[in-house]
């Protein structure tokens, strides 16, 4: 074979930048430098596993190039875990559990209110009631505890006399909440997956892929991927067969795609097992969940705007403990009143939602967004459940990190997003003096504050994310390959499916379609949304922008453009159709 393929390389020095729709920022585009690649090696790629060309250049643009790498990405398999034991403190850990399990102990389950707390106490629960433990477990109420280990909490769990607790998905902060557990004669075995202060806890264990010390292969599970590995080693330590923590891996996965971690190396194992155990899971409150989502595709899209929304609804809304029941329960009837409830729960967080937004974008429009380095908002009776999806929504308007804080009484309880170059859990560390309490990770946190500090901490912040130098940074849309006519074809979309399941740091594939004609153009939903007809040659092809809109008065029909877009295929009236779902566009050069 003597033609030698091109692909587009990621390369960080190649930025144009583009006007985008609502003129907030200037969007941009990698419209890379073509690289050659080597003959032989992606012909060999495209060859061996029977894959399109395309496919193969967005797997090697994405550095899945050798043989093992391209075999546990398409086609990973349970012999793909890591050893559990691996990970720091897990040894330990399982021998404890296992005498508890042997001296029949009580021990309790201390969890977060999202999935992927909500799917950790689950698992665990389920597992070592299994083995004839009789376990307890508590979940703060997100709206009077807030989030991680309490004292008041903590003196409830020792007046029932539980001796061992296991923390899932929370416990990594909670230095002095583990020293009072300590006095108070609890011994704990934490399982966390946030990133760790420079002193690790004093407990019992402390098991996650993230302390400095550790020696794990990958370091990016959820919650609920660390009790997966919990459950995996307390089976090779008690002589289980495999199947003992496998068929949990329906609920590890909703737990894992919901909670926004990279889905790629084990949680990439973890998605794709789980999603085919999802389609026929047993678990009675899921599979009514799924049924109630009306979802008929049951892949990442489905978990993640389907059955993660209302979970999360319920937590946000002060109900955790009903979608907990929900997975536990092998009761039908009951699975369906709860079903129901998460959907009340959902509907009522979306109009929370509405409203917490108009208030933060009117106070917005009083200040320059464009001098600020970040934007820092504060609201009476903010629903402090919400405000981390508003903050998300304002970060993707501005490109700026945000921080929503709701009042009341006195107290502040704020939730945080950032950007790609800010570490947001390091930057709040540098303005700890003004909190009372913080957690999360570089891209999500969680914080408290006395109303009075709230100024104070908003111009130290302000100041932190400053000498960041942040408003160098564009938002970038990466590109994955370069595609004509000949890529538009139902085969060739459907073969892309085979990267699935799509999530974080394993993005839908994003393609250049070059010197595209505009046959018609015009704005759907009140001008919300971009419908466009493009043509190429004597074909012509759909194209949606969702949220482009305003684009309709920078173009017109004739115009040669360039997008940035999903392949697609939409479904209607029973006919199939392929369709560009716009990510971007701009004038061809």
């Amino acid at each position: 074979m003597n033609k030698k393929w091109e692909y587009y390389k990621q390369d960080n020095d190649k930025v144009k930048y583009l006007s985008f729709g609502n003129n907030l920022f200037e969007r941009s585009i990698k419209f890379n430098d073509i690289i050659k690649i080597n003959n032989q090696k992606f012909y060999y790629v495209t060859v061996s596993v029977n894959i399109s060309e395309l496919v193969a250049k967005v797997l090697v643009n994405r550095n899945i190039i050798d043989d093992e790498q391209v075999k546990v990405f398409l086609n990973p398999t349970r012999n793909d875990f890591y050893n559990p034991f691996l990970l720091k403190d897990m040894d330990i850990a399982t021998e404890r559990i296992v005498e508890a399990i042997n001296k029949k102990e009580k021990v309790v389950i201390y969890g977060d209110y999202d999935v992927d707390g909500i799917t950790s106490i689950s698992v665990l629960k389920k597992f070592l009631n299994e083995r004839g433990l009789d376990v307890g477990y508590y979940i703060p109420n997100r709206l009077e505890e807030g989030y991680g280990l309490n004292e008041n909490a903590l003196d409830k769990i020792s007046s029932e006399k539980y001796t061992l607790m296991i923390t899932v998905d929370c416990g990594i902060s909670g230095n002095d909440e583990i020293e009072y557990a300590n006095k108070l004669g609890i011994e704990t075995i934490i399982t966390d997956h946030h990133e760790p202060s420079n002193k690790i806890p004093n407990a019992f264990a402390v098991v996650n892929p993230k302390r400095h010390d550790s020696g794990y292969p990958f370091r990016g599970l959820a919650g609920v991927g660390v009790v997966f590995k919990l459950i995996q080693a307390l089976s090779i330590k008690m002589k289980l067969e495999e199947k003992e923590f496998l068929k949990y891996l329906d609920l590890v996965c909703i737990g894992t795609i919901s909670d926004i971690v990279p889905l790629v190396d084990e949680n990439r194992v973890i998605a794709s097992l789980g999603l085919r155990l999802v389609e026929v899971t047993k678990n009675i409150g899921l599979k009514e969940l799924l049924k109630s989502s009306k979802y008929k595709k049951i892949d990442s899209n489905a978990i993640s705007f389907g059955i993660a929304p209302r979970i999360n609804a319920c937590g946000r809304m002060g109900h955790a403990e009903q979608a907990l029941q929900l997975f536990l329960t092998n009761n039908i009837v009951e699975a369906t009143q709860i079903t129901k409830s998460l959907n009340d729960y959902n509907i009522e967080r979306q109009n929370t939602e509405k409203r917490i937004l108009n208030e933060a974008l009117n106070q917005l429009s009083k200040e320059n967004v464009n001098e600020k380095s970040a934007i820092v908002l504060g609201g009476e009776n903010w629903h402090h459940g919400v405000i981390g999806i508003v903050a998300s929504k304002i970060t993707e308007m501005f490109y700026k990190p945000t921080i929503l804080i709701g009042f009341e009484d006195g107290i502040g309880n704020g939730s945080g997003r950032s950007i790609l170059g800010l570490d947001l859990h390091e930057a709040l560390g540098k303005t700890s003096q003004y909190l009372e309490k913080y957690g999360g990770h570089e891209m999500a946190v969680g914080l408290s504050l006395l109303q009075s500090e709230f100024d104070n901490f908003k111009k130290a912040f302000e100041e932190v994310v400053k000498e960041s130098h942040l408003d160098d940074i564009k938002p970038v849309i990466n590109i994955d390959a370069q595609i004509n006519i000949s890529n538009l074809n139902i085969e060739t979309i459907n073969q892309l499916s085979i990267l699935e399941p799509f999530g974080e740091a394993n993005k839908m594939p994003i393609f250049e379609y070059k010197g595209l004609k505009i046959d018609s153009i015009r704005s759907l939903s009140d001008g919300k949304h971009l419908k466009v007809t493009l043509k190429d040659g004597n074909m012509w092809i759909d194209g949606i922008g969702f949220n482009m809109g305003s684009l309709v008065e920078d173009y017109r029909m004739g115009d040669k453009v360039d997008v940035a877009c999903v392949m697609e295929i939409n479904s209607f009236n029973n006919k199939e159709n392929i369709q560009l779902n716009i990510k971007d566009i701009r004038k061809s050069i």
